[in-house]
């Protein structure tokens, strides 16, 4: 009788020791078939009997990756389909293309007709009003730094719709804090002077105060100096490009369309907007237009969407 339990035992051992060894090696060709899958090497995948299906806990990595992105593409399409209705939109906005690499990014040159003397020879800051490129994008610029509407910070985040700015510190100085948060949501804060004077009267010593001063208020108060810089107006002379080359400035963009809440207004004889457009806006709200900072925006997508144009960002091609 003894004898008979310990050979039972022992049955019952081998019997446990055998799928043991089933299960290890079930398990070794799982881990060995999804990291083929994952590298692009090993075996080839075992499909599931006709009438089976594969189970979902097998699945490879670079599947449950492609899964996780489609769904995340979804969540962030629903998510701006209904910011556009929040905000009172007609249409959601569209999306600009992605933005060329660094080596592919367009050579930014003084337009004609807006050059200075000396202008390649001193390597000043070249004036443009569009960016080469044949995406059909424009790029929304808002200048000085009056009306602090947080809705518009709100509106703009919420809409990922992406922006460059052009502060002037007798504007800002009341409110730091609000272009902080810009900063934070992704907005490049730029140089538009001290005190937004017209600068071609002033003489070479005083627009360098202007711009130099400017470029230290920003980097004191957001860590960076900028490197893009708007004349009030849009209106310079050499000295404004030779101050601002001295301040660490690269570029001066200006526009060549500008945005009110009620209208468009336009540089070109066509009265139209064409791809790499600049556009100008200003921080602005019912004191000076008949409406808000975000009315402004509403009808701005409106009329660039009905025309099939996104906004992209205005660094990410210069």
């Amino acid at each position: 009788m003894q004898l008979v339990r310990q050979n039972g035992e022992s049955v019952r051992k081998l019997v446990r020791k055998r799928r043991c060894v089933r299960l290890l090696g079930a398990l070794l060709a799982t881990s060995a078939l999804a990291t083929g899958c994952a590298t692009g090497g090993g075996p080839d995948p075992v499909q599931p009997a006709p009438g089976q299906q594969a189970h979902k806990g097998l699945q490879a990595p670079p599947a449950r990756a492609l899964d996780s992105y489609a769904a995340k593409l979804r969540a962030q399409r629903a998510a701006l389909v209904a910011a556009s209705k929040r905000w009172g939109l007609a249409d959601v906005p569209l999306t600009a293309p992605p933005a060329p690499a660094p080596a592919k990014r367009p050579a930014i040159e003084a337009r004609k007709g807006f050059e200075v003397d000396g202008q390649k020879e001193l390597g000043l800051p070249p004036v443009f009003t569009s960016i080469p490129t044949k995406d059909k994008v424009v790029f929304l610029t808002i200048d000085d730094g009056a009306e602090k509407d947080p809705r518009f910070l709100k509106m703009m985040s919420e809409l990922r719709i992406p922006y460059t700015a052009f502060l002037t510190d007798s504007e800002v100085r009341p409110g730091y804090g609000y272009f902080k948060k810009m900063q934070a949501r992704g907005v490049t804060l730029n140089n538009h002077t001290l005190t937004h004077p017209f600068l071609p009267a002033l003489s070479y010593a005083r627009q360098k105060r202007e711009i130099c001063g400017m470029q230290n208020v920003i980097e004191k108060k957001y860590g960076e100096r900028p490197t893009l810089f708007r004349p009030p107006f849009g209106d310079y002379n050499r000295d404004t490009l030779r101050a601002a080359k001295a301040c660490g400035i690269e570029y001066a963009p200006i526009w060549n369309a500008e945005a009110f809440v009620d209208r468009m207004d336009y540089r070109e004889w066509d009265r139209s907007i064409h791809p790499g457009d600049i556009l100008l806006t200003h921080f602005r709200g019912r004191k000076d237009w008949k409406g808000t900072m975000p009315d402004m925006i509403r009808n701005l997508m409106k009329y660039l969407t009905d025309r099939g144009y996104a906004v992209a960002r205005l660094e990410d091609y210069l």
